[in-house]
């Protein structure tokens, strides 16, 4: 089933709490990094690319911290935040290399609220650079298959869909999964030349709020 997708509300988000404003320079995101496995492991091997790491779940936030204090990465920057207004706020439009989703809360009784059935989709996409990638991964065969279809119905995005390696270990959960056998997937999801989304030209609130008119 596909579903109806409406017009992301961008104006009506309220920046989070103590946000701060970035630069507009090349960045990665990770959404809902968890307690920091992919975020540190990441950084640490690609230490020419900077990525931000946003957990809103405070005790996950605060692991993911500490852990960045003992390693120390510079091109790491934790946030603690909810994804949505922290996107609205801080993010450029076209400023994404990559974003990373690493296993997301599949929402069984509310699937209005899963990634690519959230209006908030387009507005991540106005974010990402044109040929950037955005990677789901999932332990359910069908959250994968309803992001497949979304995305050929309603994105109209080129995709790969690739079987996870019983060796990766990227995130907590991807261990905990694989460990059980479960057939983990993602979908690499590429930004072609030509691409346009309605909040192209949106610049990011930075931490103002626009009353919706």
């Amino acid at each position: 089933m596909i579903m109806p997708i409406r017009q992301f509300q961008a104006q009506r988000m309220r920046a989070p709490r103590d946000f701060q404003a970035i630069n507009n320079s090349p960045i990665c995101v990770e959404i809902g990094a968890g307690k920091g496995k992919h975020a540190l492991l990441f950084s640490q091997a690609n230490p020419d690319r900077t990525l931000i790491a946003i957990e809103r779940t405070r005790e996950k936030f605060l692991a993911m911290q500490k852990q960045h204090l003992v390693e120390g990465q510079h091109n790491l920057t934790p946030v603690h935040a909810d994804a949505l207004p922290w996107v609205v706020h801080a993010l450029f439009p076209r400023q994404v290399e990559d974003f990373f989703i690493l296993y997301p809360n599949p929402e069984p009784h509310n699937p209005a609220q899963r990634w690519l059935n959230m209006p908030f989709f387009e507005y991540l996409l106005s974010r990402l650079k044109t040929g950037g990638q955005i990677t789901l991964a999932s332990n359910i065969p069908e959250y994968i298959q309803e992001a497949q279809q979304q995305l050929i119905d309603v994105w109209k995005l080129p995709f790969v869909k690739e079987k996870i390696a019983s060796t990766s270990a990227r995130t907590h959960f991807e261990v905990k999964y694989l460990q059980r056998d479960e057939l983990c997937q993602q979908l690499i999801i590429t930004k072609p030349v030509g691409y346009t989304t309605r909040f192209d030209d949106f610049a990011p609130l930075q931490g103002q709020h626009v009353a919706a008119e």
